[in-house]
């Protein structure tokens, strides 16, 4: 689903036009999905990123 633009004060006339095009031809493209090794890696990530202490504690 493309985003309205045409009330944006940086974007009009033939800018949002184009915009808007570009924006719908690309919501019409399908989703990339990840391969199974790609969801462990990022499974991976995440279950570190919960041990991530922020800030660190001082010793």
């Amino acid at each position: 689903m493309a985003m309205t633009i045409k009330t944006s004060p940086e974007l009009w006339g033939e800018d949002a036009r184009i915009f808007t095009e570009e924006a719908e031809r690309n919501g019409k493209l399908p989703t990339p999905k990840l391969s199974e090794s790609q969801r462990k890696v990022l499974s991976t990530m995440l279950e570190s990123a919960k041990n991530i202490i922020f800030p660190p504690r001082k010793n």
